[in-house]
């Protein structure tokens, strides 16, 4: 199996994440932000990957270090679940849509951290989390797993349907590229290394 544990602890927050990427897409989700919360139950759900994550932050200054560690610790723990990345089809994309919102997500399992963020998200509260926080929240990601990660919002008016359209996009991505393939001898590079 493969599964990654993480325990983030600062002095804004304390984040502990387990993670097993051949799940069922069970979650058991509570960081204090609402939004965050169903954010993570639809990524588990729609990336067929167990996730539990317990989050403790300074959510009396605002959602900031809570959804940017979750991020990093998300992060952290996909790259211990990969290990070397032998086997795994190493890349991803989805074009999903959520009612009138529409997301297009491509990522790399490359070891080379990237993020291109082409998504005009309105500046409102979703909850007690500022909408702009998942940018935040991916690059996080994107940073310390060691993907390259394109998000593009296509189309969009309503702010929950276009962060959910990327949130359940980048699910189906990564999905796709955690799979094993028997195929695929080593690592998924001419290189034969990542």
């Amino acid at each position: 199996m493969r599964k990654g544990q993480i325990i983030r602890e600062t002095l804004e927050t304390k984040v502990e994440i387990e993670i097993n990427l051949d799940g069922s897409g069970q979650a058991s989700i509570n960081t204090g932000v609402g939004f965050l919360d169903h954010m993570l139950n639809l990524l588990a759900k729609h990336a067929f990957l167990d996730l539990r994550v317990e989050a403790k932050g300074d959510l009396e200054v605002d959602s900031h270090h809570t959804v940017e560690d979750c991020g990093l610790a998300l992060g952290q723990a996909l790259r211990q679940a990969l290990g070397d990345k032998k086997g795994i089809h190493r890349y991803g994309s989805c074009l999903l849509p959520m009612d009138e919102a529409l997301a297009q997500i491509a990522l790399d399992f490359s070891g080379r951290p990237f993020l291109v963020w082409k998504a005009d998200i309105p500046k409102v509260m979703l909850g007690n989390m500022e909408a702009e926080m998942g940018e935040e929240f991916f690059r996080a990601v994107a940073m310390e797993s060691g993907m390259t990660l394109h998000v593009r919002l296509l189309e969009g008016n309503n702010t929950h349907h276009m962060l959910e359209a990327i949130f359940k996009g980048f699910a189906r991505a990564l999905s796709e590229a955690v799979a094993n393939d028997p195929r695929v001898k080593g690592v998924m590079s001419s290189k034969g290394a990542l």
